[in-house]
């Protein structure tokens, strides 16, 4: 692709994601990167010379030069600084969650729509090569059951440790609602779910059961304060048990056969799923800017309010448990 045909796109936000973000659309031959915006001056300088890339001191200066724009700044400041750029005619792919509310997340969607743009969201999860064999094998499941564990984030001088200016449901437990939403394709019918505090002013530990319209369960336990990382998906079906492990790309089938179980290890390619979700929303742009109309990327704005929905009504979940049972937090 010609330098002149390829989208004009910026960063809003370097840190530990938003850096990727840059490295990614660097590399990209669909892609020329304006610039990055970060507030912190001394870390965009790092970005910048890490990657030869150009820093601008005012965020919108830089969405004003671009065609597409990340934005990888905290949850609580998706919205304000997300709906400023749609309105400028901006495509946006915003990091998961979508917004820090459901309230948030309804009016970024709105203002897209209005506006004719693609307004795609980090789900990155989707894109992992171990969610491409469970999407084609969800049929008849039955039951799921699900652990993302992390390791406490590291401390940042002058800031909130990275994600904890929400809860783990919003920060963690959120891709793996996306999931379940997705393979299992119906609605939840009813949420068991508890959660604590230990290190943050949020849950830093929640686990949740969910039971949908079909009948079908997922528990999901997620954790930001655990020794090791973990990230596992197990699915029970009617005639097979699946295990994936999205850190290692790897897992097994159990299928029933005339003679019992067979096992099937399952090797999967490995890929950056950063990378795809990133090709993705730059061809969602190309698309619609082709077409006229909205050409949705795989992760839009209405999956994403639809995961942070279900997230909402899970912390609401746990606050209702511990008012009803008097559990208290200093």
């Amino acid at each position: 692709m010609s330098s002149d045909n390829k989208l004009k796109v910026g960063v809003i936000g370097v840190g530990a994601l938003g850096r990727h973000h840059a490295r990614l659309y660097k590399q990209s031959e669909q892609a020329e990167v304006v610039g990055i915006y970060d507030v912190s001056p001394e870390n965009a300088a790092n970005v910048a010379k890490e990657f030869d890339l150009n820093v601008f001191s005012d965020m919108f200066e830089l969405a004003a030069q671009c065609d597409a724009v990340s934005v990888a700044v905290p949850a609580t400041r998706h919205h304000e600084v997300t709906i400023p750029v749609l309105k400028m005619g901006k495509h946006v792919l915003v990091e998961k969650p979508i917004a820090a509310t459901v309230a948030e997340g309804e009016d970024m969607v709105r203002i897209a729509e209005e506006m004719g743009l693609v307004l795609a969201v980090g789900h990155v999860e989707r894109f992992n090569p171990a969610m491409d064999f469970l999407e084609k094998n969800a049929s008849n499941t039955r039951f799921a059951e699900i652990h993302r564990l992390a390791q406490y984030p590291p401390a940042r001088p002058g800031m909130h440790r990275r994600g904890t200016e929400v809860s783990v449901v919003h920060d963690l437990m959120i891709h793996d609602l996306d999931l379940v939403l997705t393979m299992f394709g119906t609605e939840v019918e009813h949420i068991d779910a508890v959660g604590i505090p230990v290190l943050s002013e949020t849950e830093d530990i929640a686990s949740v059961r969910l039971k949908f319209v079909n009948g079908s369960v997922a528990n999901i336990t997620a954790s930001r304060v655990s020794m090791e990382p973990q990230r596992r998906f197990r699915v029970f079906q009617s005639d097979c048990y699946i295990s994936m492990d999205y850190g290692t790309h790897s897992g097994m089938v159990l299928k029933k056969s005339r003679v019992g179980l067979a096992r099937k290890d399952i090797n999967l390619c490995e890929k950056n799923a950063l990378q795809h979700e990133i090709e993705d929303f730059l061809q969602s742009v190309i698309k619609t800017r082709e077409t006229g109309q909205i050409v949705n990327a795989k992760v839009c704005g209405l999956q994403g309010l639809r995961a942070l929905q279900l997230a909402e009504n899970i912390c609401n979940e746990i606050k209702t448990y511990n008012q009803k049972y008097g559990i208290v937090f200093s």
